[in-house]
């Protein structure tokens, strides 16, 4: 079975030293509860959760599968158990109001546990994981009624939540949903329509499911500007607030899938079920976007998280596997082979893993760190500046920490050979999970358009100059230090194109719109390995000053420059095929007609 061990050390190092978590804590209103102590021991019991509870049940949950018997699914077992024990310790609740039953810490400490959570079992992490964006939609755009109906049982964890989008017949394309909502006579709506892919859609787990559903009214307008938003129970809640009536709402079927086993995928049917609006009507859209982007986010995290438990397992495995000597001489030559972690060729593939495994928990701690300052900040501008990167890096978080994920897990089946092809180790099996991290919540093709269409070309650059602009910040104050120069030439270099790339496609869109879509994707790749540079740069200079000031973790630090240099050295120059590739334009993509594509067999 696979280990794991939380990064606590790493933690530390981003939280503290690098980002200066203590400081961003105390200017926060509430956040003088998180102090240093308090933190760590969060961080240390939610280690201990993840791997004492969460990670035996992962590969067994797995196998083992859900179970749909009359209408019911029944979580693997161990499952249930585990999730009460999370609602007992109070991990729901860690970052929401006060007002509605939640500790009010800062949803950046949420966001460390999730890692936790995503590495040594992300199955039974989907149960709860959209709870808190169902609650957080809620507490934006819901009435003080379904506020007090649902929002505390969600912040409990007692009643868990969900989010149905998608239908059959349509993916991203949510104009083109046929659910359809009819009002009553009582100021509810009937809620008919099928919808597919639900996570945590049914199980037993908790006593109550919110489904938070999208449809449209008999009046809609066409499209996407037609769609409202609804709270619909599993079980209406009675006058005391708890389960009553089974609702018209039940699980049609469970996907048979490629990975995430444990986690119940469901076939929903609304059946005239009872739901209740939610924000305005026709507006249903823009209040569920609330909910997916805080599950955008924590998708990036899911591909961290995976990353980590690949990396931490392919590791252990490299220092014990004994293949073959050494290119350059017996390096243990007591034993009859040297440890493959000697063989240049298993170092890339471990040193990929732990440049995006450290990279990507800079980028979700920074991006947290926006977060938390968008919530509960009051400079407005400060606020501003935040929401404006907040916006910026979703679509980065999310897509390019999951492609570089299943990138990493892949390395880690490839460090075992064959034996990683073997179910027993679990390195398989977090290929398959990680596998479904770069398709839902948007798949990395909609999430490039996002990013470039909406979040760059639509303010005319100006989100992104916020960034670059706080890149030429550090490049410039970094001028004449010798010890950065390695990387803050190519930084500067690459901030500087990132923007004339930018220009370049924009300009070309302006004559056939079609550039935007045939950009996009590398866009985003781009722009995920410069950020990620621009956060190992920060992190190279706060090691080499930890190690000028005489620190007694010197080798810690000293790891955490040469894993700097090697991303930058062996991962950044990536940036060259995406730049090329954006260059290139729509031409070469779209010359070939849909026929021609079929030349050479029939169809």
């Amino acid at each position: 079975m696979p280990d794991y061990q939380a990064p606590l050390r790493d933690l530390r190092f981003v939280m503290d030293e690098m980002l200066d978590y203590p400081a961003h804590y105390a200017r926060l209103p509430g956040g003088e509860e998180a102090t240093p102590d308090v933190v760590a021991a969060i961080l240390e019991e939610g280690a201990r959760f993840a791997r004492e509870v969460l990670l035996p049940l992962n590969q067994s949950g797995d196998q083992e599968g859900c179970l749909l018997e009359g209408g019911e699914v029944k979580a693997p077992k161990g499952f249930k158990e585990a999730y009460q024990q999370y609602v007992e310790g109070g991990w729901p609740s860690l970052a929401a109001e006060p007002a509605h039953g939640g500790q009010g810490l800062p949803h950046s400490l949420a966001m460390v546990l999730s890692e936790m959570i995503c590495a040594t079992n992300l199955a039974w992490g989907m149960y709860p994981g959209l709870s808190h964006g169902a609650a957080d939609a809620l507490r934006h755009h819901g009435t003080e009624e379904q506020q007090a109906t649902y929002l505390t049982k969600l912040v409990e964890g007692v009643w868990t939540g969900t989010m149905c989008l998608t239908e059959p017949h349509c993916g991203t394309d949510l104009g083109l949903i046929k659910t359809r909502a009819v009002p009553t006579a009582d100021g509810a709506y009937e809620i008919t329509g099928t919808k597919i892919f639900i996570s945590a859609g049914e199980h037993d787990l908790a006593e109550n499911i919110v489904h938070l559903v999208l449809a449209k009214l008999p009046d809609a307008p066409e499209g996407s500007k037609g769609i409202s938003l609804f709270v619909v129970p599993k079980f209406m809640p009675d006058a005391g607030g708890n389960p009553g009536e089974r609702n018209g709402v039940a699980c049609g079927s469970l996907e048979h899938k490629m990975g995430i086993h444990g986690n119940a995928t469901c076939v929903m049917n609304f059946d005239a079920a009872r739901g209740f609006l939610v924000g305005p009507p026709n507006k249903g859209l823009a209040c569920m976007f609330t909910m997916m982007n805080a599950a955008r986010l924590g998708v990036g995290i899911q591909g961290l998280g995976l990353t980590e438990a690949s990396f931490q397992n392919a590791l252990a495995y490299a220092r014990d596997r004994l293949q073959m000597r050494a290119l350059s001489g017996p390096q243990a030559p007591e034993k009859p082979a040297d440890p493959i972690i000697v063989h240049p060729d298993v170092r890339r593939m471990l040193l990929t893993q732990k440049a995006f495994a450290e990279g990507g928990r800079m980028l979700v701690l920074y991006t947290a760190q926006m977060l938390d300052v968008v919530e509960h900040g009051q400079d407005s501008a400060e606020r501003e500046r935040a929401e404006t990167l907040l916006s910026l890096l979703t679509p980065i978080v999310k897509a390019f920490l999951t492609e570089v994920g299943f990138e990493a897990t892949n390395e880690g089946v490839q460090v075992f050979g064959g034996h990683g092809f073997i179910q027993e180790w679990g390195m398989e099996q977090l290929v398959r999970d990680s596998r479904i991290t770069r398709l839902y919540e948007g798949t990395t093709g909609i999430q490039a358009l996002d990013l470039l269409g909406r979040k760059v070309l639509m303010s005319q650059g100006e989100s992104l100059k916020v960034f670059t602009k706080e890149i030429h910040k550090f490049c410039k104050g970094e001028e004449g230090n010798a010890d950065m120069a390695e990387f803050v030439a190519p930084l500067a270099k690459l901030n500087a194109e990132w923007g004339e790339l930018t220009m370049g496609i924009g300009m070309k869109a302006m004559k056939d719109r079609e550039e935007v879509g045939a950009a996009s994707v590398d866009y985003l790749m781009y722009s995920g390995y410069v950020t990620l540079a621009y956060l190992f740069a920060r992190a190279a200079k706060q090691a080499q000053q930890a190690m000028a000031g005489g620190s007694d973790e010197a080798a810690f630090y000293q790891a955490k420059v040469k894993t700097a240099r090697f991303y930058f050295q062996r991962l950044l120059p990536r940036t060259r095929a995406h730049a090329q590739c954006i260059q290139a334009g729509a031409e070469p993509l779209m010359a070939l007609s849909a026929e021609e594509f079929g030349l050479g067999f029939e169809i």
